[in-house]
């Protein structure tokens, strides 16, 4: 089995990020996974606040600066690093795979889109897009927004969120037939388990499982398509559980 986490913040990048690109890696390292994607806030999310006073095209340079460390040292570590974005709307979130740097360099565009054009925009240009914790709760979201027409799958798992959350995400999904995923949305690399239980949340993390290696995003992206990606849970003391959606 093949383990991928498709939901990572680091930090400097994600304002949020609690653990370093080096911790990050190490942990999945270790932790027995094959890959993991580095899915950072962008733009128009928790960036870090000395993005903003870039350029456009030095804002993305900065934003794809964890990923490209990451993936370096997980070349020399023996784990593979795969590149993502989070979108945000006012607390509504999106994952993307499968645009590169030079694609989000190309079209600054997008910052002056509405979401739904801007997402209809990349997924003509190719991108695989999942809306993040659909159903997810806080105190700065005003109310839980729904995307089922602009998304190609929702997150039904997600770590970081309250088990009711992830339960309404799966009904969200089979109700109008959107591919599934999970991920941990890990802010905290190495510490993960026990921030999830200081929130009150099961000290698992999740992702998608194959029984082939993935060699790049586009794998990742015709797999779970294929239906060949599982989801699975890993608690702290390491067990994985293959969960069936």
């Amino acid at each position: 089995m093949f383990k991928y986490e498709t939901h990572c913040h680091t930090s400097p990048v994600s304002r949020c990020g609690k653990a370093s690109v080096a911790e990050t890696v190490d942990f999945y390292k270790q932790l027995g996974y094959d890959g993991v994607f580095i899915t950072n806030h962008f733009l128009d999310g928790n960036i870090a606040s000395e993005a903003r006073e870039l350029p456009y095209c030095d804002q993305i340079d900065y934003y794809f600066s964890d990923y490209e460390k990451a993936a370096g040292l997980g070349r020399d570590i023996g784990i593979k690093v795969l590149p993502g974005v989070e979108l945000s709307y006012k607390g509504t979130d999106f994952l993307i795979y499968g645009l590169d740097k030079e694609w989000y360099k190309a079209h600054p565009e997008i910052l002056g889109m509405s979401k739904t054009e801007e997402l209809a925009f990349m997924m003509e240009e190719g991108a695989f897009v999942i809306q993040a914790h659909p159903y997810r709760e806080a105190h700065y979201i005003d109310h839980i927004r729904l995307f089922p027409r602009s998304v190609h799958g929702a997150e039904i798992i997600n770590s970081n969120q309250a088990w009711e959350s992830n339960e309404m995400a799966a009904v969200y999904a089979d109700r109008y037939g959107l591919l599934k995923t999970a991920g941990s949305d890990n802010h905290w690399g190495g510490n993960v388990f026990s921030k999830l239980r200081e929130r009150g949340f099961r000290p698992e993390i999740a992702g998608m499982c194959s029984s082939t290696e993935l060699l790049s995003v586009q794998d990742y992206i015709d797999m779970v398509r294929s239906g060949e990606m599982s989801i699975f849970l890993i608690d702290e003391n390491g067990k994985t559980e293959v969960c069936e959606y």
